[in-house]
């Protein structure tokens, strides 16, 4: 419930950018302020931040708010909600990741580490790093 009532207060627009740093500066506050909202028991930085992403990511599939807000500026800069599924999918292709902790205990250094990871393999298809979910979609149980 607190992050539902903190999403719909969220500003989207001044996250419709191209600007990588601003974008990066926006997604962090907004990551700190949610943890914040969020219940003590579930206020984790790695869940904040998995739960903005699979939101902003939401709101680019739908048309109508990505052309409102302009969010297919910053399609590109978008995370991978990262999670124990996607965080095996991209340790497989990058081994040299360091371990996965659980969400609860990731925190920004190793989120940076995966996110960068997936920017490679997204690259690699050809499309944005927040799509790669799709790619690994059926390896869910």
């Amino acid at each position: 419930m607190a992050a539902r009532e903190f999403m719909g207060d969220l500003k989207l627009a001044p996250f419709g950018t191209s600007d990588q740093s601003a974008y990066g500066r926006r997604l962090n506050a907004a990551t700190r302020r949610l943890m914040v909202a969020l219940p003590k028991r579930a206020a984790t930085w790695g869940l904040s931040r998995k739960l903005l992403n699979i939101f902003l990511r939401d709101c680019l599939y739908t048309t109508y708010l990505t052309r409102a807000y302009n969010l297919s500026a910053a399609e590109r800069l978008m995370e991978i909600p990262l999670d124990s599924i996607t965080a095996k999918a991209i340790r497989a292709e990058v081994p040299g990741l360091p371990r996965w902790p659980g969400v609860r205990h990731l925190d920004s250094d190793l989120s940076a580490a995966y996110q960068a990871a997936a920017l490679m393999l997204a690259r690699k298809r050809g499309v944005a790093r927040v799509h790669l979910d799709g790619f690994w979609w059926g390896t869910r149980d």
